[in-house]
């Protein structure tokens, strides 16, 4: 069976490479945080970005007990105002939506109004030959209409700037599924 979170790191490992900068735009217990600190090294940079001090306080705890390389800047922040923290072009960046795993409240999750925005800007700073993933869940309503409007925007793109593609278990329709953008390295 497809493991779609092995699927997502293999993307990732692609283009991603020691010294690279990588942002994970919505921490949440550091999963995400920790592959890319590993994968970019002590001369590589992760920003991670959440907006509930307890995903910062599990990164963080995360990241120490996985002895990453201090090697992260931790935000406290949305991730739509990543360019107030974010000045250079970044090869890899993973949005994973939805709520924090873990967390009994459930009506703290990634919005349209702000994961839209936040996906552009993204695009904006992504290097050439850089990756972007960005996972849906659509279990929930709010997760679905994210995934709607996120395929509606990204089949605006040109393609011979910005590869899109979409992964799904096709018999499995509130399954989580996730988009690749893949920048043209030119």
């Amino acid at each position: 069976m497809v493991d779609l979170l092995d699927l997502q790191k293999s993307f990732i490992l692609s283009h991603l490479k020691e010294g690279d900068t990588c942002a994970d735009f919505t921490m949440g217990n550091g999963h995400d945080t920790s592959f890319l600190s590993k994968t970019v090294g002590k001369n590589g940079h992760v920003y991670a970005f959440d907006i509930q001090e307890n995903a910062l306080i599990n990164t963080r705890a995360r990241l120490e007990k996985e002895g990453c390389f201090e090697n992260y800047t931790l935000i406290l922040d949305s991730h739509s105002n990543l360019k107030n923290h974010i000045d250079e072009p970044i090869k890899a960046g993973m949005f994973n939506l939805g709520y924090l795993p873990g967390n009994n409240n459930k009506s703290v999750t990634t919005k349209r109004i702000t994961t839209l925005p936040a996906v552009k800007d993204a695009i904006s700073i992504l290097a050439p030959d850089g990756i972007l993933l960005v996972a849906v869940y659509p279990g929930h309503e709010e997760g679905a209409l994210e995934g709607i409007e996120l395929e509606e925007y990204f089949s605006t793109l040109d393609r011979h700037e910005i590869s899109v593609s979409k992964f799904k278990i096709i018999n499995s329709p509130t399954s989580p599924f996730f988009f690749i953008l893949e920048k043209s390295n030119h």
